[in-house]
């Protein structure tokens, strides 16, 4: 655990020598008006940060997803479920769309844009698929098209390991690269078909295709990557376009269901 405290509670000036503060190494940051931290929902205008401390853990990216997906599907076969259908939805980053726009995932590309996963297992690099399925797309994006003001479209989905870096921010704690570099990387990532960067959508369909699942991926973008990278939504905008993607999905579900369609 890491506490900071706030100038009018630290202890003498003295007592501070010798000790190491945290500098983070991105120009960039010193000319934002405000750093906004979501996954921890903090930001330098609405709270004092150096008053706060706390023990923050996530559970996001590859590795969360991908320890959760050994435990669901070890449930779904001890339970003995068939024709399985498995939808992963939630929020991402756009590329040359419009923020609040919903990508229905056709493959799930890495870093490189190439529609793959790489997993070290042992000593040794494996490589596997990640195709989705594509009727359940095209099913999906059906359903898009029966509600009103609802956009959304096909394309690849980037997956990443690091939601700083390693999708070409500028305001993380470490920044290597420039503004045109950045640039320079996203729209090659448009080019190759790139719609939108999360961090699961990879090992999320190479292990959902290796067992046997029905899968697909659907994700709301809150910005547009080649025009900002922090997001600058009001808090009700935000949480209408979270919505979309369940809205979506539940759309689907009473189709296949055979219910009479009820959304509001």
């Amino acid at each position: 655990m890491a506490s900071i405290l706030p100038a009018s509670n630290r202890p003498d000036e003295h007592a501070y020598r010798g000790k190491r503060f945290v500098h983070v190494k991105n120009p960039y940051l010193d000319t934002m008006d405000e750093d906004i931290l979501y996954h921890l929902d903090l930001g330098t205008r609405t709270h004092n940060l150096p008053a706060m401390f706390g023990d923050i853990k996530h559970g996001m990216g590859i590795p969360s997803i991908s320890i959760m997906l050994h435990e669901l599907i070890k449930l779904l076969h001890h339970a003995r479920c068939c024709d399985v259908t498995i939808i992963r939805m939630g929020t991402s980053g756009g590329i040359g769309i419009a923020p609040g726009s919903v990508v229905i995932t056709d493959t799930a590309v890495d870093s490189f844009f190439k529609p793959q996963f790489e997993q070290v297992i042992l000593d040794n690099i494996v490589t596997r698929s990640t195709e989705l399925d594509k009727e359940l797309v095209e099913e999906l994006f059906n359903c898009s098209k029966e509600i009103p003001n609802f956009p959304t479209l096909i394309g690849h989905t980037m997956c990443t390991y690091d939601f700083y870096e390693g999708q070409g921010r500028l305001d993380g704690a470490l920044c290597s690269f420039s503004r045109e570099k950045k640039l320079d990387y996203l729209k090659r990532a448009y080019k190759a078909g790139v719609r939108n960067i999360e961090m699961e959508s990879t090992v999320f369909a190479s292990m959902c295709g290796l067992c046997g699942l029905k899968a697909a991926v659907v994700c709301v973008t809150l910005l547009d990557r080649l025009h900002s990278d922090q997001i600058n939504l009001s808090h009700d905008v935000l949480v209408e376009y979270q919505q979309r993607p369940q809205l979506l999905i539940a759309n689907f579900i009473k189709k296949q269901l055979g219910l009479h369609d009820q959304m509001s």
